[in-house]
C-alpha cells in the first residue's frame, strides 16, 4: 500500500524544526495532526473521596507530563505544601526534565527510566523504602500497578485526571493509510468516534507498550512501534517504515 496520508494524534508543532518536517519532505506524504483524546483533571472534591494525603508520602511516580501538571494543580488548589524531601519516579528522562516547571532539578531527588516500564521498576526498586503515590488517569492500565505489587513495593493509585475523546466531527478517518497512537485511549476515541470502524489495510504506529497492547487487545494490528532497538521516537521510526515499505 502506498502511504499519502498520515494522522498523527498529537497536536501540530509549534516549530518548522520539527521532525516530522523531514518525513513529510522525504516521504512526500500529506500528515494531519488532531489529538484523540483530551485531558480533564477531576475536581478537588472528587479527589478528597479518595482519602489520599499527600504529606504522607514520600515519593511521587510520574508517566506523563499530563501526570505532572494535574498533580501540581490539584496540590496548588488544595493548598497542599509539597516537601523539598519528596522523591520523584519519571518514566523517562523528558519527564524528568519537565519537573523544573514546578521543582528545582537536584539528582538526589528526581529519577527517572528510559521510556520502558521496566526501566522504571529497576529505578524504584533501588528506592524500596519510599512509601510511593502513582499519578494516574482514572481508567488506567494495570500494567505499572501490577508490577509495584510484584515488587512489594508500598504504593496507593491516584487517579487525578480523566481521559476522554475529542469530537472527530470533520475528520474522514478513512483518508489515511496510516494512523498513528500516542495513548492507550486513543484507539477509544476511535471506536467513539467511528463505532462501525473496520482496519482493514489501514495501518496502525503505536507509541509506548501500554498504547501497543492497548490497541492489539481491541483486536486491531500494530504496524510500527516505538521506541524501539533502532529508534527512541516516533518520526525516525515512521520514516524508516515508510521507506522500507517503498522497496
Amino acid at each position: 500500500m502506498k502511504i499519502k496520508k498520515i494522522l498523527i494524534s498529537q497536536p501540530a508543532p509549534e516549530s518548522e524544526k520539527s521532525p516530522y518536517a523531514d518525513l513529510i519532505k522525504q516521504c512526500n506524504v500529506d500528515v494531519t495532526f488532531k489529538k484523540l483524546i483530551r485531558i480533564d483533571r477531576i475536581t478537588v472534591k472528587e479527589f478528597r473521596q479518595q482519602r489520599i494525603n499527600i504529606p504522607d508520602y514520600t515519593a511521587i511516580i510520574f508517566t506523563s507530563r499530563h501526570a505532572v501538571d494535574n498533580f501540581f494543580s490539584m496540590a496548588e488548589e488544595m493548598r497542599v505544601q509539597i516537601s523539598d524531601q519528596m522523591k520523584y519516579f519519571c518514566a523517562s528522562e523528558a519527564i524528568a526534565l519537565y519537573l523544573q516547571k514546578y521543582v528545582q532539578y537536584r539528582k538526589r531527588k528526581i529519577f527517572f527510566g528510559k521510556g520502558q516500564l521496566n526501566d522504571l521498576m529497576d529505578v524504584v526498586r533501588k528506592h524500596r523504602e519510599e512509601k510511593y503515590i502513582f499519578i494516574c488517569t482514572e481508567n488506567y492500565q494495570n500494567d505499572i500497578p501490577n508490577l509495584l505489587t510484584q515488587h512489594k513495593v508500598n504504593f496507593v493509585c491516584a487517579p487525578i485526571y480523566r481521559t476522554v475523546p475529542e469530537d472527530l466531527n470533520g475528520i474522514n478517518i478513512t483518508d489515511y493509510q496510516l494512523i498513528v497512537f500516542f495513548s492507550p485511549f486513543g484507539i477509544e476515541s476511535i471506536k467513539s468516534n467511528f463505532p462501525d470502524f473496520e482496519q482493514g489495510e489501514t495501518l496502525f504506529g503505536a507509541f509506548g507498550e501500554a498504547t501497543a497492547k492497548a490497541i492489539e487487545e481491541k483486536g486491531f494490528t500494530v504496524h510500527v512501534k516505538a521506541p524501539n532497538e533502532k529508534f527512541a521516537s516516533m518520526p525516525p521510526a515512521l520514516l524508516d517504515f515508510i521507506q522500507r515499505s517503498k522497496k
